[in-house]
């Protein structure tokens, strides 16, 4: 594997945990809302449902 496709898979990784992190955040100060560890997976989810076609397509 190159050290292009590592970098920019560092850089996937990276862009999802802030994600999904800032989801579980915003779920946690509105807890009538939603639970947060379940709002950080969804939104993980959705995001992995994303790029995964992009990278088994190639």
């Amino acid at each position: 594997m190159s050290s292009l496709a590592l970098l920019v898979a560092l850089v996937v990784v990276m862009v999802v945990l802030q994600a999904a992190v800032g989801l579980a955040y915003l779920a946690h100060r509105h807890p009538e809302a939603a639970t947060p560890l379940l709002v950080g997976i969804g939104g993980t989810a959705l995001i992995a449902s994303w790029v995964i076609p992009i990278v088994v397509g190639r």
